[in-house]
């Protein structure tokens, strides 16, 4: 039977959500890959512990997560039931509706029936009566987004979520989405964007400036770009790595000489910071303040432990942020 660490609050901060009462881990664990059939449900489950243990208390998934899609949630259920029944309250846990579930015109997308029936199933899945977030995780160009946020509203009037969320949204989508919502009465909580030292668009495009001044809060997928910022390219493609397979998300184009230039670049400032690539890039996307928490995965409970490290100084100087920009916009 697992205990939970007596002192797994005592290092990680917590970051409140815009202007609620939601507070998030500074490092989020993503249930986006490793959590499948295809991995050893004992790791599964090591990694959970761990997480948890380190004050990680945001789990984050979708219904699509696997593969194949729904299997995370299934995973995370099973490990919910074995060993986190007692701790169901000191968890957030957040799943999202939006892309590809079910043949036929209702399994993907922002529309009311598939959204909420989307959500059922997630319930199903991880054995819950609620979510602590729910989000709609992409846009619909086809569905008004009142539809879309009316059915969030819904979601959290049938007590199956508390908060709800958009992810993969623009800056102008998302001044929308909140508008809306506020009109219905349940407020935008959070965005969940891509967003990494060599993803700036949530910069570049206006999207933190514009949570900003909504007061929502931002939770940031893909800090590591795709594995790029780990440190395992700085000598070009392993053979079992992400780029090398035949991965959707990363590719070995990608990788090209003029990157691995730069990665090794920006491995020398995070080895004078006394931290690891990855460990720099998680605290880069924290700096400042302006992201609430960003989103890890775990092939192993070693690796999220090496993430949550950069805990441990999230703060830059003048001269390294400058020197950051320089090599990854030279």
């Amino acid at each position: 039977m697992y205990t939970a660490h007596p002192d797994r609050y005592a290092e990680m901060p917590y970051r409140r959500t815009g202007r609620s009462g939601l507070k998030l881990p500074a490092l989020s664990l993503g249930l986006w890959h490793n959590f499948g059939p295809d991995r050893p449900v004992e790791t599964q489950r090591a990694i959970l512990r761990r997480a948890f243990d380190l004050g990680v208390t945001h789990f984050d998934l979708a219904n699509n997560y696997g593969p194949p899609p729904g299997s995370a949630e299934s995973a995370l259920g099973e490990a919910l039931k074995a060993d986190f029944a007692p701790y169901r309250d000191e968890l957030v846990i957040s799943t999202k509706a939006g892309y590809l579930m079910w043949p036929g015109p209702y399994g993907e997308w922002g529309s009311r029936k598939y959204m909420l029936s989307s959500l059922d199933q997630s319930l199903s899945r991880m054995g819950l009566e609620y979510v602590d977030i729910f989000y709609s995780h992409r846009p619909d160009p086809d569905t008004p987004l009142e539809e879309t946020m009316g059915a969030l509203h819904t979601a959290v009037q049938q007590g199956k979520a508390l908060y709800v969320g958009v992810s993969n949204y623009s800056p102008e989508q998302t001044r929308e989405a909140a508008r809306i919502l506020a009109e219905l009465g349940t407020p935008l909580l959070i965005h969940q964007p891509r967003y990494s030292m060599l993803d700036r668009r949530p910069e570049t495009s206006g999207l933190l400036d514009a949570l900003d001044e909504l007061q929502v809060g931002s939770i940031a997928y893909s800090p590591l770009e795709q594995g790029l910022l780990t440190g395992r390219y700085l000598n070009g493609i392993p053979e079992d790595s992400r780029a090398a397979s035949d991965s959707p998300f990363l590719n070995s184009d990608a990788v090209t000489e003029e990157l691995v230039g730069k990665l090794r670049t920006l491995n020398e400032i995070a080895g004078s910071r006394g931290q690891s690539l990855a460990q720099m890039a998680l605290a880069w996307v924290l700096r400042q303040g302006r992201v609430t928490s960003a989103l890890v995965g775990a092939s192993s409970p070693r690796q999220l432990e090496d993430s949550v490290a950069a805990i441990g100084n999230l703060d830059f100087d003048a001269d390294e942020l400058t020197r950051i920009d320089k090599i990854v916009q030279g």
